[in-house]
């Protein structure tokens, strides 16, 4: 049986204790898309969304959720952030344009930075659409998730696909 570690005694939500752990460096690497079409790609690549630079943008708000987290994720530690990057690569598909967003975060603590990666990936791909829905709403923010992680007791691991 899975023993899962934000429940107490009583099969109740806690925060994880954390306060026996080394202290170790960890960084997290997590990816997120959005799935848009040509006049979305071309607005964006010639600066003419009338917010402003999408992908300038997109970046500051990554950045911002991931030293958030803690916020918006009930049972997330507080925890300092030595580092984040948000990066961008366009893919093409068939029909359409797909937007990989890579965030890498860093921190030296008792527990890793997963969820500030996920979260800052997440929020990425949020402000894109946000940005861009008044010229296609359908665009589609495709799936998230971890890419790998190091450090902790736990140790490293990398996405097999």
């Amino acid at each position: 049986m899975i023993m899962l570690t934000h429940f107490n005694q009583d099969g109740r939500a806690k925060m994880v204790d954390i306060s026996d752990k080394e202290a170790s460096s960890r960084v997290a690497v997590a990816r997120s898309s959005i799935h848009m079409n040509q006049l979305v790609y071309e607005a964006i690549q010639q600066q003419q969304i009338k917010k402003g630079d999408v992908l300038s943008v997109a970046q500051v708000a990554g950045i911002m959720a991931a030293k958030q987290t803690s916020s918006l994720i009930p049972m997330c530690h507080p925890i300092p952030i030595s580092g984040v990057n948000i990066t961008f690569e366009w893919n093409e598909l068939d029909d359409n344009l797909e937007l990989i967003i890579h965030s890498e975060v860093k921190t030296v603590g008792s527990t890793g930075v997963e969820m500030e990666a996920l979260t800052a990936a997440s929020i990425a791909a949020l402000t894109i659409y946000d940005m861009c829905k008044a010229i296609d709403k359908s665009m589609t923010i495709g799936s998230t998730y971890l890419l790998e992680k190091s450090g902790g007791k736990s140790g490293d691991y990398k996405r097999s696909n």
